[in-house]
Parts: structure tokens; C-alpha cells; sequence
């Protein structure tokens, strides 16, 4: 199985960066994974928030292949422990799939069509993270459960 992680917008914070390359570099001993960044919209200021969403949205749909699973990152999804997400990981593996798509929304979250494409959403908490933190945040909880999957004692319970 491949991890596709989708976003929106560069991540201008080098920290922040280097924080994600880190993990996503851990991460490939485990599995293949990518992460595609969706150029920002440009000329937002004519746009509203629903326009831009569509926008963004149709660049998302874009990246889909049939038989994806898409999982959006949202903040009325189900939030999950570190160790319910490795469980849902392996199930994921374990059923066949070739690909599972996580995508993280603009600043102003999904269109209607992304909605209908998704298969689930998953929240990382009720808080409120800056999108590059949400980025950082998620491959260091994608390459936790792959940790937790192999035994190792990254995670301490």
C-alpha cells in the first residue's frame, strides 16, 4: 500500500519543513509515501471563500485515482489514539489497497465534491492548527503508527 498526503500551499515555515522531511524520510523504510502540495490558488482576493474551496477543490479531485481511499482531514472527523490509527493503518494494508489518500484542506476547508469523494474524515483535535502544523503533525502520526505496527519503541504507552 502507498500513502498519498495531499495539501494545499507551500510550507514557508523551514521548521516546519524540516520537521516534515525528517518524517517523511523515516517513513519510507516502512512503505511508499508521498506528498503532493496543491499550488496555492492565485488572485484569491476576487475570489470567496466557496469559490476558492471549489477551486481547490477540482485540483484535488485531480490527484484521485479510481480506487483511492480518500480520508479528509477535518475537523468534524472521528479523532482517534495514536494506537486506533496504526489499528485502522493495518486494516487498510491488510485489505489490499493500493493507495491511501489523506488530504489536508485549504484555509478554508473542502468543497462539497471532496466531500462526496471522501470515504471518511479523521480530525487530529478539536484545536485549531495552522495547515503547515497539521502537515507536520500528520506524517509524525503516520510514521508513529507504523512504529507502533512494527513493535518499536517509539510509542510509549
Amino acid at each position: 500500500m502507498k500513502i498519498t498526503i495531499i495539501a494545499v500551499g507551500k510550507t514557508a515555515t523551514s521548521y516546519i519543513q524540516n520537521g516534515i522531511d525528517t518524517y517523511m524520510k523515516r517513513l519510507r523504510h516502512y512503505l511508499p509515501v508521498e506528498l503532493v502540495i496543491i499550488p496555492d490558488i492565485k488572485q484569491t482576493r476576487a475570489l470567496t471563500s466557496a469559490e476558492q474551496k471549489v477551486r481547490e477543490g477540482m485540483a484535488m479531485l485531480q490527484m484521485l485515482q479510481p480506487g483511492d481511499r480518500v480520508v479528509l482531514l477535518d475537523e468534524r472527523g472521528v479523532e482517534l489514539s495514536s494506537r486506533d490509527f496504526s489499528e485502522r493503518l493495518s486494516k487498510r494494508m491488510n485489505q489490499g489497497l493500493r493507495r491511501l489518500v489523506f488530504i489536508i484542506g485549504g484555509p478554508y476547508g473542502f468543497s462539497d465534491e471532496v466531500y462526496t469523494r471522501a470515504d471518511s474524515l479523521l480530525s487530529l483535535s478539536k484545536m485549531t492548527f495552522t495547515h503547515e502544523m497539521v502537515r507536520l503533525f500528520f506524517v509524525e502520526q503516520v510514521y508513529r503508527a507504523m512504529t507502533i505496527l512494527a513493535g518499536e519503541p517509539y510509542h510509549h504507552d
